[in-house]
């Protein structure tokens, strides 16, 4: 009754579309294209920071781009749709990992940089995209195992983790960009987020269901046309672009195989499988989706294998992209096949540079402001997971604290890693996510051990369908409804709260 009451808006109108739902192709290519939107600028600022790093050209960095928004549009139909095995088939946009930056700049630079360090990173690329992907084939009872690693507790810290770390990243791009944050920013550029974020909040409140929905991407449509037209949106860039820009395999040459850069990109995507193994569960509590170890080892092997699909055609490791989770919380869309349209668009962007050029042409303040309102609710979704777990028990606290105290350690002293730690271990610590991850992991052993099987779905308590009839409906454990508590229309509240006590959210 609760998931039913929930899809229900005031008036009795569905509101919400299920997981497996096809939509009509006009709300799929709006809401497909409002995910790219909201990924476009996480997408696309690791190749253009590693290319910065190893000395592209302009042009070699607009190909990086290119093949990048390429392979994730693959990479998320894979992981939406689904392949046999592969692929969670939920609404998770796969995206370039922003915890390989540091690493695949230092191997770069030890490989003398250029095109040359390409090749090098690409290697450690396929090599660790592949191991992950044959990791996420292991037998069921060792998979799980593995799994025991991440209660509630570890994935709900590295959740709110990620949005935390997030955060910073929007509101540098609500002041302006990064280069301008040593001068204070750019007023007219902050003045552009709080506008885009005031216009998202007030269709939130106000907007009807549809409106709603689509929030994000009316945001950045109508602050790019107010930055237009006050000359602060510039499209020149559009002109000077390519119309077809195809990416072939091994473009830069054959990749090479070294052992130390192999060994730091296996430690990354040992991090990255935390990552999606927490919005994965995150993800499938806000569609009602029950989420088991074989669903987080689909969506490894699909992450593994658009890895590996990633070196081989010029582009980066990918993970499940938390922003857009925030972004299907918001929306409160759930159908997987929207993730399926983003995925085609983003691979026609990937072939035409100056349709990218359009989208890359949103003034850093709009998408700031749009950026900061999802990373929020990223972090809003760790909070959920959080709330799942006894926080009253004291070492509980101390794991979620401490977690987030290390996460905060390289914004905090950003030069200490470099200055007094070895360029190799500097270039996988200096980094939030990898340390607070690495630390709700080894502080969960400390204090809890390891979790039972399929742990952060065990506080899911619905009846199996043929044992509805034997438990009497007063004594059977509440139902839980993790994500429709926050994620129903506002309409919905009245109708499901006489069945929310005693649930709770990722």
């Amino acid at each position: 009754m609760a998931r039913v009451a929930a899809r229900l808006s005031a008036n009795g109108e569905q509101s919400s579309h299920p997981v497996d739902e096809v939509l009509p192709l006009p709300k799929l290519a709006l809401y497909g294209f409002q995910h790219v939107l909201a990924f476009y600028a996480g997408a696309v600022i690791v190749p253009i920071i590693v290319g910065s790093a190893l000395k592209l050209s302009p042009e070699q960095l607009v190909y990086l781009i290119n093949a990048d928004l390429f392979t994730c549009g693959i990479a998320s139909i894979i992981q939406a749709w689904g392949i046999g095995r592969v692929g969670a088939r939920l609404p998770l946009i796969q995206g370039v990992t922003f915890t390989a930056v540091s690493p695949m700049i230092a191997i770069g630079l030890g490989a003398g940089g250029g095109t040359a360090a390409l090749l090098v990173i690409y290697g450690a690329v396929i090599t660790a995209g592949l191991a992950t992907f044959a990791f996420a084939w292991l037998p069921a009872k060792a998979f799980r195992a593995v799994m025991r690693l991440f209660p509630p507790v570890v994935t709900g810290t590295v959740i709110t983790v990620l949005g935390i770390v997030l955060i910073p990243v929007g509101l540098k791009d609500a002041a302006g960009g990064a280069p301008t944050i040593a001068d204070g920013g750019v007023p007219t550029q902050l003045a552009y987020a709080g506008g885009t974020m005031l216009f998202i909040l007030v269709l939130m409140k106000f907007g009807g269901p549809f409106l709603r929905s689509i929030g994000i991407l009316l945001g950045l449509v109508g602050g790019t046309v107010a930055a237009f037209l006050l000359g602060d949106a510039k499209f020149a860039g559009v002109g000077r672009s390519d119309w077809i820009g195809v990416t072939t395999p091994f473009h830069f040459g054959a990749p090479k195989f070294e052992w130390f850069p192999i060994l730091l990109m296996l430690i990354v995507m040992l991090i990255t499988m935390v990552e999606t193994t927490g919005d994965t569960y995150a993800v499938g509590d806000i569609v009602g989706k029950e989420v088991d170890s074989e669903t987080v080892a689909r969506a490894l092997r699909a992450d593994g294998a658009a890895t590996a699909l990633g070196g081989i055609l010029n582009s980066f490791p990918y993970v499940a992209f938390a922003e857009n989770v925030g972004l299907v919380r918001m929306t409160k869309v759930k159908s997987r096949f929207v993730v399926v349209a983003a995925g085609a668009f983003m691979i026609v962007l990937g072939l035409i540079p100056k349709a990218a050029a359009i989208v890359a042409s949103v003034p850093p303040g709009v998408l700031g402001g749009a950026a900061t309102v999802m990373f929020g609710m990223v972090a809003l979704a760790g909070i959920q997971t959080l709330a799942k777990v006894d926080l009253k028990e004291e070492k509980n606290a101390l794991i979620v604290g401490v977690s987030l105290a290390f996460a905060l350690f390289p914004a905090t002293v950003p030069a200490y890693f470099d200055k007094h730690v070895s360029s190799d271990v500097s270039s996988l610590l200096n980094s939030g996510v990898t340390l607070g991850a690495t630390a709700a992991i080894l502080l969960n052993l400390v204090f809890n051990g390891l979790a039972g099987d399929d742990a952060p779905s065990a506080p899911r308590t619905e009846p199996a369908a043929g044992q509805a009839a034997e438990r009497a409906e007063p004594a059977a454990p509440p139902v839980e409804l993790p994500a429709q508590p926050v994620a129903a229309p506002a309409g919905a509240e009245k109708s499901v709260k006489a069945d929310e006590a005693g649930t709770t959210a990722p």
